[in-house]
């Protein structure tokens, strides 16, 4: 059965927006823990990323909400690539793939130059799916969140 065909890639809308909270403290909760900012950003997701300028997308499969990402505006080219979770059960369906290359399509015609992310060294296959899509290694900096230990960043042309 070809999966490919089913997963659509959504914009945000608020009756879609508890969606971006429940994906994302399923991974946190089995990973790390939910931190402050997470609580903040996650319970309000219109004025935390959107009324910032910033996008959410949602992955839709078989009419359920199965991976969410968010472009999470820092300056008019620079944005940082955040908040991108897909459910477990939707594991091998290429969602964080359809995911990405819908934010690179959009970060293209918004003539966005730079994104960045920060993770966990410890999340190999999301550490592989980056640098696939062009991501390298750059400098931590200073970061907000306590369990990244790796910033990657992807310069579009």
């Amino acid at each position: 059965m070809n999966t490919q065909n089913t997963v659509e890639i959504i914009s945000f809308s608020t009756d879609l927006k508890e969606h971006i909270k429940i994906l994302n403290l399923e991974w946190l909760k089995k990973y790390f823990k939910v931190e402050e900012k997470d609580e903040l950003v996650l319970s309000n997701p219109q004025e935390e990323i959107i009324d910032k300028g910033g996008l959410i997308f949602y992955a839709r499969y078989n009419g359920e909400i199965i991976g969410t990402v968010s472009l999470m505006k820092v300056d008019h080219i620079t944005f940082e690539l955040s908040k991108m979770a897909v459910s477990d059960q939707a594991q091998g369906l290429g969602v964080g793939n359809k995911l990405l290359t819908h934010c690179m399509t959009v970060a293209k015609e918004n003539h966005i130059k730079k994104l960045f992310l920060y993770s966990n060294r410890i999340l190999l296959p999301a550490l592989h799916l980056y640098e696939k899509f062009g991501f390298t290694e750059v400098p931590l900096g200073d970061v907000s969140y306590e369990r990244a230990d790796i910033k990657m960043e992807k310069i579009l042309l």
